[in-house]
């Protein structure tokens, strides 16, 4: 999203660096990432510092946020998620049938039209992309391994608990009883994801294999 901020360090990028070589140990061609995990995890950082390797190697690599896919803008979702309840919450928020159709292009080389929510106007933009020169795509969010249309999941295993000052220092939404109740509801629909990762990342930002 644009607007996002992001605080990189050490460990993001040896970690990154570190799963360059897994995948590239094992990619013959177009390949979808997804890097799944809680608010505050880290999902962003090492989507970015991940591409960033690619980008270094001189192959094109591609992020898509998938906080881009939610149906209700940020400033209207917390109304919709106490008008609705907390059972709203979940997989059920993103646009998943415009995230796949953008990942079908990726796969066919094809023009998207994809979507990119503006944190400081609070508008939905549309950006056009041309996947036909670009090898690699990494999905980032909450639910981004759920996606059927994903090659490679990747999970990082840290709860909402362990990363209060980074979505401080982030600006994310204050410590509201209702904001409390969200995280708690996404750490009961994300930490049921895990099972479908291929690889996990630990608190300590280290990378095992899941099966």
């Amino acid at each position: 999203m644009l607007g996002d901020i992001l605080y990189i360090n050490e460990k993001h990028k040896k970690t990154a660096a570190e799963l360059y070589q897994v995948i590239e140990n094992k990619r013959s061609g177009k390949i979808v990432i997804a890097i799944s995990g809680e608010s505050g995890s880290g999902k962003s950082v090492l989507s970015h510092c991940l591409a960033t390797e690619y980008k270094k190697a001189g192959i094109r690599a591609k992020i898509l946020h998938t906080d881009n896919y939610y149906k209700i803008l940020p400033e209207l979702r917390n109304k919709w998620r106490q008008d609705n309840g907390m059972e709203s919450v979940g997989y059920s928020e993103y646009d998943w049938n415009t995230l796949n159709s953008n990942i079908l292009s990726f796969k066919n080389g094809s023009i998207a039209d994809t979507p990119c929510v503006d944190l400081l106007t609070d508008q939905v933009d549309r950006l056009i992309t041309d996947f036909s020169t670009v090898e690699i795509l990494i999905l980032d969010g909450l639910y981004a391994i759920k996606s059927e249309e994903v090659d490679l999941k990747i999970f990082i295993d840290i709860t909402y608990h362990d990363t209060k000052l980074a979505q401080i220092s982030r600006g994310k939404e204050a410590q509201t009883p209702l904001r409390k109740m969200i995280l708690q509801k996404e750490h009961e629909m994300v930490s049921a994801l895990k099972p479908l990762a291929n690889i996990i990342i630990d608190f300590r930002f280290q990378i095992s294999d899941s099966k």
